[in-house]
């Protein structure tokens, strides 16, 4: 991306690096809108949802609303694993993209996948886009209950390690106030309802602001 003299002046002061600058000016100082894609399962796809109430729509029109110039692509297909998203990743994401959030895992764990193969398919995903300089936040799940606690124990672990070995960011639990929410969900109780993605976009929001900040600040500095 190439800036304008005013805010590469503004990066050397080391302002820039606030989150709200960042984003205030990432609308008038990019070449192109920042290109994102969610990139998973039926959480990321809006199973069961108009398209304008997916988790990629909501996630978009809320940052447009802050004057984030972005776009969010859909790459979300119901039913997936680990397995399915690396077998699809190189044409799902394609280049041009700026950022992809990667959310995959929670059929795995419903079909109790060994997580070591999950853990190395989310590896190789991450290996991938990092060697096409694709940045990445890592939405992260948990194992359900009933798996017993010796799978628990070694599916939750899967996400925060690799993040600290990729040095991504994490956000913990893509379904955080929406698990165990009936309100917010669908029939199923699996899948959010509109009102409950909307609740995951709003806890969602300070990774994904502060990705886009220190990614406007890392840009400028260039």
């Amino acid at each position: 991306m190439r800036f304008k003299p005013l805010i590469q002046f503004l990066v050397s002061l080391g302002l820039v690096a606030l989150p709200s600058l960042a984003l205030a000016n990432q609308n008038a100082v990019s070449d192109h809108p920042l290109a994102v894609v969610g990139f998973g399962d039926s959480l990321m796809s809006g199973f069961e949802l108009p398209m304008q109430d997916s988790f990629t729509a909501q996630l978009e029109k809320a940052l447009k609303e802050k004057g984030v110039n972005v776009t969010i692509a859909n790459a979300g297909v119901a039913g997936e694993t680990t397995t399915d998203g690396l077998a699809r990743l190189d044409w799902s994401v394609p280049d041009g993209t700026d950022l992809v959030i990667l959310e995959f895992g929670a059929n795995d764990a419903l079909r109790g996948i060994s997580p070591e193969l999950s853990e190395k398919n989310l590896a190789e995903i991450i290996e991938k886009l990092k060697q096409r300089n694709v940045q990445v936040i890592l939405a992260g799940m948990l194992a359900p209950p009933n798996m017993g606690d010796d799978y628990e124990g070694k599916f939750n672990a899967i996400f925060p390690r690799l993040a600290e070995k990729y040095d991504v960011p994490l956000y913990p639990f893509f379904m955080d106030g929406v698990a165990t929410e009936k309100s917010l969900q669908l029939e199923d109780g699996m899948h959010p309802n509109a009102e409950g993605v909307a609740r995951m976009v709003e806890g969602f929001m300070p990774v994904m602001e502060k990705t886009i900040a220190q990614s406007t600040a890392s840009d400028t500095s260039q």
